[in-house]
């Protein structure tokens, strides 16, 4: 597959213990989420990429029962995991979705895919979007030079290897429609006030598909619901903030 959706996902977790397996709207999250960016047209393949500890191996069973594709690789670098998934399945480009993100939108992956076959950057980020709508779109060939020169195996904030490294060209997601441009909306799961916040909007729509064009409009009619997990947004990004550091080898 040349297009794939690369869902990255493991049930460790420190401030919300198996949130992938957290049941929401009748199903797990991790399983609404995979529901969800089926609905890419331009994608030729899921991929769950997920690590080697067995107690991932729930991770797996659900992607075999999904009918998705699977990839184990290492439990801290996820970098590497996505470069192994990548040279299996003999992917040139894929569009990231974290686990954590269940409402990432299938039209914003597709305006990567667009973009990667009119201008092939190496990396594409959208940023000043409703948080967890979109993450990055990586061109395979540059991941790999990362993997060659990154020191690090904490690679959880990747993204500055790309950006910060004057290696590659890196472009913002273009043709964004202004309804997704929403930053204060936070749509990530990581603490238990943003599980509620999902269960508010998926038992809403009654467990059915809704893009992210309506779940907008229906938290523009019920700004309370915004406000469930809105505080919890400076803490997450001091956290990455936190965590973003740059490590390259020496020459």
């Amino acid at each position: 597959m040349n297009r794939a959706i690369f869902i990255t996902v493991r049930t460790g977790s420190s401030r919300l213990p198996q949130k992938a397996l957290k049941e929401i709207c009748g199903a797990p999250a991790i399983v609404q989420l995979i529901r969800r960016v089926r609905h890419s047209v331009m994608a030729e393949g899921i991929v769950l990429c997920t690590t080697e500890l067995p107690e991932d191996d729930i991770l797996v069973e659900i992607a075999k029962n999904e009918e998705i594709g699977f990839f184990r690789g290492s439990v801290k670098d996820k970098l590497i995991r996505w470069h192994g998934a990548a040279s299996q399945f003999k992917v040139e480009f894929f569009v990231t979705a974290d686990g954590d993100d269940l409402l990432c939108e299938p039209e914003l992956i597709d305006l990567a895919f667009r973009q990667y076959e009119r201008e092939s950057p190496d990396f594409i980020e959208g940023t000043g979007l409703v948080c967890g709508s979109f993450t990055y779109g990586i061109k395979a060939s540059a991941l790999s030079k990362v993997c060659e020169i990154k020191d690090s195996e904490d690679t959880e904030m990747m993204w500055v290897y790309f950006k910060d490294t004057g290696l590659f060209e890196c472009a913002e997601l273009k043709d964004v429609p202004d309804i997704f441009k929403r930053p204060e909306i936070r749509m990530t799961l990581d603490y238990e006030d943003d599980l509620r916040f999902f269960r508010t909007i998926f038992n809403h729509f009654k467990g059915g598909y809704a893009g992210l064009r309506e779940v907008i409009e229906y938290l523009d009619q019920h700004p309370d619901v915004i406000k469930i997990n809105q505080y919890l947004q400076e803490r997450f990004l001091e956290n990455q903030k936190k965590r973003t550091t740059l490590i390259l080898k020496r020459k």
